[in-house]
Order: structure tokens, then sequence, then C-alpha cells
């Protein structure tokens, strides 16, 4: 207390000055119209930069519940999509009964690893078993396709991505289906080849690469388009180079769909006796 008051002693006309200082502009400010709008419009100014600073810096903050929110938002609009459902209809004579039955149901996930520069590629996401995920399940991005669940833990999954030398999906230009592989040798995470399929000739730079009918995915979703359509051998031996439309460098806690056919257990348990016989 005693420093404060020697401190005020030393220096009281400094602090005198300072106190006639604000009471004069106070005066001011109060007693003329311009004087006291001007500041007014100036505090408001500085009052509403500040405010959109700090909304700005909030709505940062708040990037990965919105990320969230949406992502969630995309699995629940995929469900709904036209793809996700086949025609059930039957007819006979007069009778008719046309209705959809949903085939495809989407589970969102996030990859919390992933690896590119291998022969043999995987990922792995925070949803198991308890989650409904079971080995064979297709998993896709937002943009297109991304491998198959391999193996499964209850909280966890690994899947083994496209970027894998046993990984192939039936897939699908301009009505030309073939298999689509990672392929040999091949160390670029951008690009894989589509082959033995039967035709080059109405195949072209640019057209896209959709999964089949053939495929475990829901026919037609994304995988990418043509960059190159070359004969290696034969005129047969075809070999089609597709960039994907999912880019695995990014892919790292990024959301991904897994797909359930929910009339798998249905077709496998079919064609199962089949090979008993």
């Amino acid at each position: 207390m005693r420093n404060i008051w020697l401190l005020f002693s030393k220096y009281n006309a400094f602090f005198l000055l300072i106190i006639y200082f604000l009471i004069s502009l106070i005066l001011l400010i109060k007693n003329n119209s311009y004087q006291r709008a001007s500041v007014w419009n100036s505090s408001n100014k500085i009052i509403g930069e500040t405010y959109d600073q700090v909304n700005e810096l909030k709505s940062y903050l708040s990037l990965g519940r919105t990320n969230d929110s949406l992502a969630a938002e995309n699995a629940l609009l995929r469900n709904q999509l036209s793809s996700s459902f086949k025609s059930d209809s039957i007819k006979k004579v007069t009778v008719r009964d046309s209705t959809i039955k949903q085939q495809y149901t989407y589970t969102l996930a996030k990859v919390i690893n992933n690896s590119i520069n291998r022969k043999n590629n995987y990922l792995t996401i925070d949803r198991g078993t308890k989650h409904g995920i079971v080995k064979g399940m297709g998993v896709t991005s937002a943009k297109g396709i991304v491998g198959i669940v391999w193996n499964v833990s209850e909280n966890f999954a690994t899947i083994r991505s496209i970027l894998h030398s046993d990984t192939k999906v039936s897939a699908q230009v301009n009505g030309n289906i073939g298999s689509l592989v990672w392929g040999e040798g091949n160390n670029d995470s951008r690009y894989v080849y589509l082959k033995d399929v039967q035709t080059h000739l109405t195949i072209k730079k640019g057209d896209k690469v959709l999964s089949s009918e053939f495929s475990l995915f829901p026919e037609g979703t994304n995988i990418g388009y043509v960059v190159e359509n070359r004969i290696k051998g034969g005129a047969n031996d075809t070999e089609i180079k597709v960039k994907l439309s999912t880019d695995f460098s990014t892919l790292q806690y990024q959301y991904v769909y897994v797909i359930n056919n929910l009339l798998a257990t249905e077709q496998q348990s079919l064609e199962s006796q089949n090979k008993i016989e």
C-alpha cells in the first residue's frame, strides 16, 4: 500500500493529466452530438469486428462436429438411394405386385490407419462386430470404392484395400465388363488396371469406370475414369489404366461407408447348396 502511495506521489502530475483528459473527453462527447455519434459508430465497428473474429474462431473449432454431422447425414442419404434398393416385382397373368425392397445399407466409419506404398495395403476403421460389420462387406468413400472388409474385432475392422494384389473387383466401362486389379509392380496409389475386357474399341480416355452387377458393391458405384487404353499382346489382351476417384493418400482420419448387402446371406446359402451337389 505504501509503495502505491509513493508511486502516486511521485507521478501525481501525470495521473492528474490523465484524469483531466478523461473528464474533458467525456464532457466533449456528452455535450456534442457529432462527437458522440462518431464515438458510438467507431465503438460499434470495433465491437462488430471483434464478434466476427470470435465467431470465425468458434466456427473453426466446431468443424470436427460439423464434419461428423455431415458424414452421418451422408450415410443416411445413401441408405435412401435408389441403388440401395432392388426391384421385387412379381407378374403372373393378370396379377401384378410391384414393390421395391432395400438391398443395401451403409454404416459410417472413420479410417484410423492406412497404408498406400506396399504391395498389399490395408486400412483400419473404428467399427467392428458390435456395429454389425462382418468380413466380406464392401467399403466406399464419398468419391468411390475403397476395399473389402477382411478381419473384424468387436470395435475395429481391417479393410483389404483396392491397392492390394489379391483384391479384384468386377467393373464396367461403356457396358464392357472386366476385372479391376492393383497391378503387378504398381506403386502409384492413384491408379489401378481394368483387365479381361472383351473389347477395347468402344473405350476411350475419360470414360467413367463403375462397379458392375457382378460386384459386391451396388451396381454403378463410382470407381474412376480411363486414362489409358492399350493392347499389350494380341487383340484380346487389353489393359486399361484407371485413375481412382478415391484419393487414398488423404484417406486417413476421413470417413468411409461400409456396405451391408441385406440379401447376401440368402444368396450365399443358395450358392452353397450348388457346391454340395
